[in-house]
């Protein structure tokens, strides 16, 4: 490991949203994303994994999986593609989850489900998946990611919520370059947040 990230990988925090090539139908994914290789980074001081649920699904995928982010001592979550996947997924031994709550009846019900787990509900991509943030628990943990808190209107999309939530700041990497939170952070800092620790 370099001098640099040995100094500095303190910089972030946590870092909960990343893929890898467990995300294996997700285009953006590129062969070096592995699991091995982000832990060797240190970029975090929490790490986590969260690929996505519907390439985990099956018991042989998911106990790879399982067996490999803990190997690299990573915490174990998954990012999950509506209310369709997660009663499935809530069985499973993630620490975590990751969710897409668009606004649909069967995608807040699907929130109750994994909330009823006890474990951390991250919503992902609230603004730009159209999530009404006024039927969200307050329980649940919002996320601000860098890949696209830049393309909503977070200023006004948050406004209403900064001491409702807690806020967790992700990279949602699926490529090395990505393993960053810079504009994430900038926006959290405008917004008066300070980010929540899960582990």
């Amino acid at each position: 490991m370099s001098n640099f990230l040995k100094n500095n990988h303190l910089d972030i925090p946590q870092d909960l949203h990343i893929h890898t090539v467990f995300s294996k139908g997700d285009g953006a994914i590129v062969s070096q994303q592995t699991i091995e290789f982000i832990a060797s980074l240190h970029h975090a001081n929490i790490v986590g994994i969260s690929d996505h649920y519907e390439y985990l699904d099956n018991e042989e995928d998911f106990n790879l999986y399982k067996k490999t982010v803990k190997a690299n001592g990573l915490h174990l979550g998954t990012e999950i593609n509506g209310g369709e996947w997660a009663a499935k997924a809530a069985k499973k031994e993630f620490e975590y989850f990751v969710y897409h709550c668009r606004n649909r009846e069967q995608d807040y019900e699907g929130l109750d489900i994994l909330l009823s787990t006890g474990k951390p509900v991250i919503i992902a991509h609230p603004l730009f998946l159209g999530t009404d943030l006024n039927r969200v628990p307050a329980k649940s943990f919002v996320e601000i990611n860098n890949r696209y808190i830049w393309r909503a209107n977070w200023k006004e999309g948050f406004k209403d919520f900064t001491h409702k939530f807690n806020f967790v700041m992700s990279s949602d990497a699926h490529q090395p370059n990505w393993l960053n939170q810079n504009i994430a952070r900038t926006v959290a800092d405008e917004l008066g947040i300070k980010e929540t620790l899960l582990f």
